[in-house]
Order: structure tokens, then C-alpha cells, then sequence
């Protein structure tokens, strides 16, 4: 099987809707790559927050230990995340779980209990955001989160927004920054994995690939919010690229025979296909080569 692309970028985003971290490779887990969005920031009714509503979010930077991307990693009571935001002091927060559990936390259609990371890590949230905030963690331990099965029956993810995985190629990303009067980085559409080496958009129609030995599923085209819109440098917002993505990447220029929804579509969501249950020590990396396996003809044919 020849490779088609290969691995360029790997992202992970501890904290929801917070600064990625770039690695070089990252320990797959059956919700996502390890750390990716196991913590949320919520409000005082325990609902999300996101850059959607808080685009200063976007200027919280997370730091992780290099050592927590190995394989069979485990925390130290010395093991800390670390965040950082302008006009902040460093908060660090144990990699070890929280003992306290805190109820009633919900992101889009899911709602349960969570692990709650403290007073310190509130009032840090509280100050930063002007209003009362909590951060949370996943508490795979009591809750599950399932996707939507009409698309990815029996997966589940933690506190991404749909699926555990989305992957972006270059080649669509240069596509759209040819069009635009302002180039934008990858940054703008917060994808886990970042291929090169394949035509624009054909990741549109990958319905399974291998990246190294792993198999993964592509089960939906990636419908935008505005998150794209922030600048995720300065927390600003503005109207490009969706404008631009609303004249050639909308469900009337893909799909004009299906029922519209005025959404425009970037990147591909992923699912892990092995049984989870036999498969440990699995890890992506930075240069795998990337198969695809089966795909549709047309983005049209694609499940959106």
C-alpha cells in the first residue's frame, strides 16, 4: 500500500478551546491522543466555556512535560501541567487526578460529573475571564461520553466538541490561503493531526486510512463554527476565512443535491477503528506515512 501522505504536525489541546501544544508524537487513547481536551474550563452553572463565547481563551498557553507524550507514561506527584496567559501569574496543576468531584458539567448535548481541579486553578480562571470559572477534568472513571451514532456508533471522546480525532492537510490549507488577502495558520482550525503531500481537500473523501500500523475511520467532514474567525494570537475576531470557506467549501457548493444547513466544511473527523481493548502502546508520529484504504468519490458522497 502506497503512502499518499504523511504525518507533518501533531496538535494536542489539554484544555479545551485553550493553545495547543505541537509534539513530535502522542500515545492514542480510545476518546483521543492522550491529554487532548481532558480539561474544560466551565462557568458557574458548570456549562463550557469556549472561544466561541470567550475568545481570550485563545491566549492561554498550556505546557505539558515532554515525557507525558511517551509511551506508557505515568504521573508523579512532581508532574504538572502549566499555564500561562498575559497579565497572569503560572498556575500549575497536578497531572495526578483530583480526589473532589464536582457535578452538573456540561459541553453541547452531554452532562455528568467531573474531577475538579480547585480554588487555585478557579480564582486563576475567575480573574482571567472577569466572571466566576471552575476547571474541570474528564472522570473517565464514572462517565462516558458518547458520539453521535449515527456517525460513529459505540466511539466516544472527552471533552472535544464532536469526535476524538480531525485531521487537516496542508494541501487544503494552502488551497484556501491562495484565496485569501491574509494567509491564516493551521492554528485557526485546531486539527489533531496535520498531513502533507496529498492534493487539497482529498481528505474529503478518505473513509479509512493507516497512519503507520493504526487505522482510523473517517466518519464526518468538519462543519466550522466561527472559532476560525479568532485570530489566535491576538483573541480578536473578524469574518475571514469563513467568508471565503462560505463561497467554496459551503454545503451548496458540496453537497447541492442534500438537505442545506448554511455550513461550511474544513477537515476531516477521525475515529480509532482497532478494538481498543486489544490495542495498547500505540503511538502517531511526526513522518508516518499515511495510507488510504477505502474512500468515496466525491465530498458529496462524504457523511457531513
Amino acid at each position: 500500500m502506497e503512502a499518499t501522505a504523511r504525518v507533518s504536525s501533531i496538535f494536542i489541546y489539554p484544555v479545551k478551546s485553550c493553545r495547543g501544544i505541537s509534539v513530535s508524537q502522542a500515545p492514542l487513547t480510545p476518546t483521543g491522543f492522550r491529554w487532548d481536551r481532558n480539561w474544560l474550563v466551565v462557568n458557574y452553572k458548570g456549562r463550557a466555556y469556549t472561544q466561541r463565547v470567550e475568545p481570550k481563551l485563545a491566549l492561554v498557553e498550556i505546557e505539558l512535560p515532554d515525557e507525558a507524550f511517551s509511551e506508557g507514561w505515568e504521573p508523579t506527584k512532581n508532574s504538572f501541567m502549566k499555564i500561562k496567559a498575559p497579565g497572569m501569574s503560572v498556575l500549575k496543576i497536578s497531572l495526578m487526578k483530583p480526589s473532589e468531584v464536582t457535578e452538573g458539567v456540561s459541553v453541547w448535548e452531554w452532562s455528568g460529573s467531573a474531577l475538579d481541579e480547585g480554588a487555585e486553578a478557579a480564582k486563576w480562571f475567575s480573574d482571567y475571564l472577569g466572571k466566576p470559572s471552575q476547571l474541570v477534568r474528564f472522570n473517565a472513571a464514572s462517565e462516558t461520553r458518547l458520539i453521535d451514532p449515527n456517525y460513529a456508533p459505540g466511539h466516544k471522546t472527552m471533552f472535544s466538541d464532536l469526535f476524538p480525532f480531525m485531521l487537516i492537510s496542508q494541501g487544503s490549507l494552502d488551497a484556501l490561503n491562495q484565496l485569501l488577502k491574509e494567509p491564516v495558520p493551521i492554528n485557526r482550525f485546531r486539527p489533531n493531526i496535520l498531513v502533507e503531500g496529498c492534493e487539497p481537500f482529498s481528505e474529503d473523501l478518505w473513509t479509512e486510512i493507516r497512519i503507520s500500523k493504526v487505522t482510523f475511520e473517517g466518519v464526518k467532514l468538519c462543519s466550522r463554527c466561527k472559532i476560525p474567525t479568532i485570530n489566535q494570537d491576538t483573541g480578536i475576531g473578524g469574518t475571514e476565512p469563513n467568508e471565503t470557506l462560505m463561497k467554496i467549501r459551503s454545503d451548496k457548493v458540496l453537497r447541492p443535491n442534500m438537505k442545506q444547513q448554511g455550513k461550511i466544511y474544513f477537515g476531516q473527523n477521525l475515529v480509532w477503528k482497532e478494538n481498543p481493548s486489544e490495542e495498547h502502546g500505540k503511538l502517531v508520529k511526526v513522518g508516518d506515512p499515511v495510507s488510504v484504504l477505502k474512500k468515496v468519490s466525491s465530498a458529496a458522497e462524504a457523511a457531513a
